[in-house]
């Protein structure tokens, strides 16, 4: 299967792979939000808000969605497509069997509440079901993160359990309910 990196529509939304000429955008987004986004995110690496990070960045974040490891999406308003407001990571790509992958997200502090997130996952999802042919895709969220426990909830996805300690996050170990959307269509 060839793939084309995908440019994806909403109401309001285009989320798309980013591109070289994005870089200033993304290194905006993480310094512009980086204290809203620190109790959330794995630990910083020292260069990821530098252009040399994001160069390389932007290269294996291709690379891997055309070798069908992962897909990392930007968000854009379309009415305003010089600022990102959020990311969508479809990661772990696990084919055979299995047929799964694994969904991380964040949107800017200044666009919470809008339902943009929820309009950009619809569609994502979509996407990665459809066009991808997933069968499954997880997302786990701290039990503190109530925001994003409603959002899954909103869009179909079942806990499946708890995790105690699951992943290392802002430098603590953390637990997370685990939950997954199932592809009906499958």
């Amino acid at each position: 299967m060839k793939l084309e990196a995908p440019q994806l529509t909403t109401e309001r939304l285009l989320l798309r792979i980013a591109t070289k000429e994005d870089i200033p955008k993304i290194i905006d987004y993480f310094t512009t939000n980086k204290y809203y986004l620190t109790p959330f995110y794995p630990r910083w690496d020292e260069n990821f808000f530098t252009e040399e990070y994001w160069q390389l960045q932007v290269e294996v974040n291709l690379h891997e969605f055309i070798n069908d490891r992962s897909l990392r999406l930007f968000l854009f308003l379309k009415n305003n497509s010089d600022k990102i407001i959020g990311t969508i990571n479809f990661t772990n790509f696990v084919r055979g069997v299995a047929q799964y992958c694994n969904v991380g997200y964040s949107i800017a502090e200044t666009e919470q509440g809008k339902g943009y997130m929820t309009e950009a996952l619809r569609t994502a999802i979509e996407y990665l079901f459809q066009e991808l042919k997933m069968h499954r895709v997880t997302a786990n969220y701290m039990p503190h993160n109530q925001r994003s426990g409603k959002l899954l909830k909103r869009l179909g996805f079942v806990v499946e359990g708890y995790a105690r300690d699951f992943l290392l996050i802002d430098g603590k170990w953390q637990d997370h309910i685990m939950t997954s959307l199932i592809n009906s269509n499958w």
